[in-house]
């Protein structure tokens, strides 16, 4: 049984892509580990505030003012309750949403997420498997787009930082292509395989 956290970025529902194939990972991995549970935060509806002066000194504060603190803090947790992540990444103008990287911006915490005490950066979420549900029109995993994808690099980067480093990444890629589009969903989602 594992605990599954599903951090959803797309504004569309149920016509996302990206919503689509990280539902089709939750439900392999369910199909793995039957009684596992699922916590979604959709951080479109979350609408997560972007870093600002009082959100940036309250997390160095010796005094953490939880009025500011509280949505941070939450997610914060939620990635440390969960023993899976499966995040939904719809790629717009070839990077990630705002709505997902501002969840980012809030689950980054020096202290609590990593830390410099012993002069390097060191990530302290462990023992959590990832998965990256990335959609996009064009086609990025191969072929000559491949170095406009800054969505997966940033991603494999910045969840390293926090000590997140098992990550598998499924696509459905080619949904603005004719000839390609029409069979776009289809591919991506028969390609999921966990573990």
């Amino acid at each position: 049984m594992k605990k599954i956290l599903h951090i959803s970025s797309s504004p569309r529902g149920a016509a996302s892509s990206s919503i689509l194939l990280a539902n089709r990972i939750i439900e392999k991995i369910q199909n793995l580990h039957p009684g596992s549970t699922v916590v979604v935060n959709d951080t479109t509806e979350k609408d997560y505030p972007h870093l600002d002066s009082a959100l940036i000194n309250a997390y160095r504060a010796t005094e953490k003012p939880e009025d500011v603190l509280k949505d941070s803090d939450a997610a914060v947790q939620e990635l440390f309750d969960a023993d899976v992540i499966v995040i939904g990444v719809p790629m717009y103008n070839f990077n990630l949403p705002s709505a997902l990287k501002a969840w980012i911006d809030h689950i980054v915490r020096p202290g609590l997420t990593f830390s410099y005490a012993t002069g390097a950066p060191v990530g302290l979420l462990k023992d959590k498997k990832v998965y990256l549900a990335i959609a996009a029109n064009g086609v990025y995993s191969e072929g000559p787009m491949q170095t406009y994808d800054h969505a997966e690099p940033y991603l494999r980067f910045i969840l390293g930082f926090i000590g997140l480093t098992d990550i598998t990444t499924f696509r459905i890629e080619g949904g603005g292509i004719p000839g390609i589009m029409e069979t776009a969903v289809q591919k991506g989602l028969e390609r999921v395989a966990v573990v």
